[in-house]
C-alpha cells in the first residue's frame, strides 16, 4: 500500500481533514447555481439542503458573466447574499473561480482568444471553455476575476474550500492557433534548449523535417501524411502544461489572500485523456474527481471502482473528494439511462469505500433551461415528491452515520501502474494496431483484480512500489529509463510483476529502444520479441488451454523466462502457433511475468489470481464475484464495505456492527440484492 509517510499523502490528508472537521463529517452536497433562479427560490434551497443533510455546496463555477457583466464592472452583491444565506443555514461553500466559461463580452472583444481546431477552424462562443489556454488576454481577464474573488471572500465564514476552474481541458485542451504555436515554441526551448537537441529528440532527419530556426516549428496541425509522432506527443505534453500553468496562476492568487483555506480542482480520471492528472493532483491541497457511469456499459460499476482507486492514487493514498456524480441520468450520452432504485446510494458508498470523504453531485437543483436541463439533480424537476428526493435524503442520513469512517485509509497490497504519457504515446498515429487501446487494457486487467476481490492502488510508474506484494502493468509502451529501473528494482527486491504486451518499447521521445524488444524490459522479462503480430479486429487467437485471445500477439524468444501458456499449436491462421503467450522470469527474490497478447477475461483472471497467490495477496473478504469488498482502516480499527452488485441475496462471513442499521453480525451477514453494508469490524 502507499507509504503513509509520503509528504503528498500527509498534505492531501490534512487538507481534507481541515474541510471535514469544519463540516463535522463526510462532505455531502453538489454544484449550486443560484444565479439561474429568482431570489425567492434561494431561501427554499437553503431549507431543503438542511432537510437533505447537505453540508457543502459548490458555488460560482459558471458565474463569470454575473460577477463581471462588463469588463472591469464587478457585481458581488448577489454572491454576498448567497454565501450569507447558506452560512446562516449551516451549509458551507466550496467557492469556485468562474474561469471555465468566459462571458460573451470577453469573446467579442478578443476573438483571437477563441480556440482553433487541428484543421484550422476557429470555434465560436456559445458554450463553455471557449478559450485558448495560452491566450494572454484570457490570462489577464481570468487573473483579474480570481484576484477579486480571493480578496473579497478570503475570510468569509461560509468558505471552507476553494475550487479552481472546472474540469481543466475537458473541451479545449488542444488549441492549434498562432498564439498556441508561439507558446509551444517557448515550451520547446525550455525543454530542449537547442535546436540540435530538439532535432535529435524528434528524429527530424526522417522525411526531411530538420529545423534550422525555432520559428519554423508549428503545432501538429492537419498535414497531408502522418505528423511527426514526437511532435504530436510533445504537443500533448505542452497542452497539459499550459493548462497546469493556468491552474498554478489561479492557485497563487488564492493562496496569497486565503492561505489557510485548502484548494482543489475537479479532475476527471480516465474520463479525460488530455491532461496529466497526476501532475494536476500534485498542485492541489485536496484531490477531487468527477465520475459518471457509462450507461451503455453493464459493468459500469467496475469502471467506477477503477476511477475511485485512481483518485486515491492521485492523492498518494490519502482520502479524496468525489466532486461530481449523478443522482440518475446524465444529458450527454446517446441514451441517458436513469439509475435504478438504490443504484445512486450504491454508487456513492462505493466511492466512500475506496477512500472518498465526500459525496457531491452535479447538481443541487435541476436546471430548467440550457444544455444540462435533462441532467439529473438532487432536487429534480418534480421536486420533493420524487423518488430521487427520497433517495437523496436517505443517503444524507446514511452518510451522517458513517462519520467515523472519514480520515481512514484503504487497504491495498496490489498496485496497478497507470500513466497518461504512455496512454498518449500508444494511441498516436502509425502504430502497429489502432485496436490496441490503452483503456481497453487497463479496464480488462483491473476487472480481473476486481472480480477476484483484490483492492489495488493505481499509481504512476515512478512510485515507490516496495510496499506492494504484487504490481500489475497493463500497458507501458512508453517508459522512461528511471521508471524502467524502478520496475527492475521492485522485482529484485522480492516483488512480483505482471506486465502487458507491447510494453517497454519506446523511450521518453517515442524512439524505439535499440536492440531487441521489449527494450527497457527485455532483461527483466528474460526474453525478447522476434516480431509483433497484431491481428484483425474480428480475428480470435487460439491458446493452448482452449481459450482465446484477440487484437495482438508476439513471437517471443525465451532466454531465462519459461512459458506458462502458449498460442495453440497448428491453429488455423494463428499468428504464432505453439509459441509462448504468457511467461514468467525469476528475478532475484521476485518475479516478472509477461502477457504477449490480449486474452479473454477468464485467462486474464486466472493469470492474475496465480500471481496474487504467489505474492501472498489475499482477497479483502470471502465474497462471490459481483460483490465488492473494500476495507478502510484508522487508529487500529477497520471498516468493511460490502457492496452487492447482484440481483440476488448473498451471505458473507463478517463479525462487526453495521454503522447504518446498528445491526450486529457474529459470523455472517445476509446482504440483499443491490444492497450495501458498512461494518465496523470487531478486533
Amino acid at each position: 500500500m502507499t507509504r503513509r509517510t509520503d509528504d503528498r499523502f500527509v498534505r492531501h490528508r490534512d487538507a481534507l481533514k481541515t474541510v471535514t472537521d469544519r463540516l463535522g463529517g463526510i462532505a455531502y452536497g453538489g454544484d449550486y447555481n443560484p444565479e439561474q433562479w429568482p431570489r425567492e427560490v434561494w431561501t427554499e434551497d437553503a431549507r431543503l439542503m438542511r432537510e437533505a443533510g447537505v453540508n457543502l455546496v459548490t458555488v460560482g463555477v459558471f458565474s463569470w458573466s454575473r460577477l463581471e457583466p462588463r469588463p472591469g464592472d464587478y457585481d458581488f452583491a448577489w454572491l454576498d447574499d448567497v454565501l450569507d444565506l447558506l452560512h446562516a443555514h449551516g451549509v458551507a461553500v466550496d467557492l469556485a473561480t468562474p474561469t471555465a466559461a468566459p462571458p460573451p463580452w470577453f469573446s467579442h472583444a478578443h476573438p483571437e482568444s477563441l480556440p482553433v481546431t487541428r484543421t484550422g477552424t476557429r470555434q465560436v462562443p456559445g458554450s463553455r471553455q471557449v478559450f485558448c489556454p495560452s491566450n494572454p488576454d484570457y490570462a489577464h481577464a481570468a487573473d483579474a476575476i480570481v484576484r477579486r474573488l480571493a480578496q473579497r471572500y478570503a475570510d468569509h465564514p461560509a468558505v471552507v474550500l476553494w475550487h479552481v476552474h472546472n474540469e481543466w481541458g475537458n473541451h479545449n485542451a488542444l488549441c492549434y492557433c498562432d498564439v498556441s504555436a508561439a507558446a509551444f515554441r517557448l515550451w520547446l526551448r525550455e525543454r530542449y534548449e537547442t535546436l540540435d537537441e530538439l532535432n535529435t529528440a524528434w528524429g527530424t532527419d526522417f522525411w526531411s523535417q530538420r529545423y534550422g530556426d525555432w520559428q519554423e516549428i508549428q503545432p501538429p496541425r492537419d498535414t497531408p501524411a502522418f505528423i511527426n509522432p514526437t511532435q504530436d506527443l510533445d504537443y500533448r505534453r505542452f497542452s497539459s502544461d499550459a493548462l497546469l500553468r493556468r491552474h498554478g496562476a489561479e492557485s497563487a492568487f488564492i493562496r496569497e489572500h486565503s492561505p489557510r483555506t485548502p484548494l482543489t480542482t475537479n479532475l476527471m480520471g480516465t474520463l479525460e485523456k488530455k491532461i496529466d492528472g497526476f501532475a494536476f493532483a500534485e498542485q492541489c491541497d485536496v484531490v477531487s474527481v468527477d465520475h459518471y457511469l457509462t450507461a451503455a456499459d453493464p459493468r459500469a460499476h467496475v469502471g467506477l471502482a477503477l476511477n475511485a482507486d485512481l483518485a486515491r492514487g492521485m492523492a498518494a493514498g490519502a482520502p479524496w473528494m468525489l466532486m461530481e456524480h449523478s443522482t440518475s441520468a446524465v444529458n450527454w450520452q446517446p441514451v441517458n439511462v436513469a439509475k435504478r432504485p438504490g443504484e445512486m446510494r450504491r454508487n456513492s458508498l462505493a466511492h466512500i469505500a475506496r477512500g472518498a470523504d465526500a459525496v457531491m453531485f452535479f447538481q443541487w437543483r435541476q436546471a430548467k433551461a440550457g444544455a444540462e436541463k435533462w441532467h439529473s439533480a438532487m432536487l429534480p424537476h418534480n421536486g420533493t415528491q420524487s423518488s430521487t428526493w427520497r433517495e437523496v435524503t436517505r443517503l444524507g442520513r446514511h452518510l451522517r452515520a458513517l462519520t467515523d469512517v472519514r480520515g481512514s485509509t484503504v487497504d491495498a497490497d496490489v498496485a496497478l501502474v497507470f500513466d497518461w504519457h504512455a496512454w498518449w504515446a500508444l494511441e498516436l498515429d502509425a502504430r502497429p494496431s489502432a485496436h490496441l487501446r490503452y483503456l481497453d487494457l487497463v479496464h480488462s486487467w483491473y476487472e480481473a483484480l476486481w472480480s477476484l476481490g483484490h483492492t489495488c492502488d493505481i499509481v504512476p510508474p515512478g512510485s515507490d512500489l516496495s510496499a506492494y506484494r504484487a504490481v500489475l502493468v497493463p500497458s507501458l509502451y512508453l517508459v522512461t529509463d528511471d521508471d524502467a529501473a524502478n520496475l527492475h528494482a521492485y522485482a529484485r527486491g522480492g516483488g512480483h510483476l505482471l506486465i502487458g504486451a507491447f510494453s517497454g518499447v519506446v523511450d521518453v521521445n517515442d524512439h524505439v529502444r535499440p536492440g531487441p524488444q521489449p527494450g527497457a524490459l527485455r532483461d527483466l522479462l528474460g526474453l525478447h520479441v522476434d516480431e509483433y503480430l497484431p491481428v484483425r479486429a474480428t480475428d480470435r487467437i487460439a491458446l493452448s488451454d482452449g481459450s482465446t485471445a484477440h487484437t495482438w500477439a508476439e513471437r517471443l524468444v525465451l532466454h531465462d523466462a519459461t512459458a506458462t501458456l502458449r498460442f495453440a499449436a497448428g491453429a488455423p491462421g494463428g499468428p504464432a502457433p505453439g509459441e509462448p503467450a504468457v511467461t514468467v522470469n525469476r528475478v532475484a527474490a521476485g518475479s516478472a511475468e509477461y502477457i504477449a497478447t490480449h486474452p479473454e477475461p477468464a485467462v486474464l483472471r486466472r493469470t492474475v489470481a496465480a500471481l496474487c497467490r504467489k505474492a501472498g495477496v489475499l482477497p479483502t473478504a470471502d465474497v462471490p464475484v459481483g460483490v465488492e469488498a473494500v476495507r478502510r482502516r484508522a487508529n487500529g480499527g477497520s471498516f468493511l464495505f460490502l457492496i452487492n452488485h447482484l440481483d440476488e441475496s448473498v451471505t458473507v462471513p463478517v463479525r462487526g456492527t453495521d454503522l447504518v442499521s446498528g445491526r450486529s453480525y457474529e459470523g455472517k451477514c445476509r446482504l440483499g440484492g443491490g444492497d450495501v453494508v458498512v461494518v465496523r469490524e470487531y478486533d
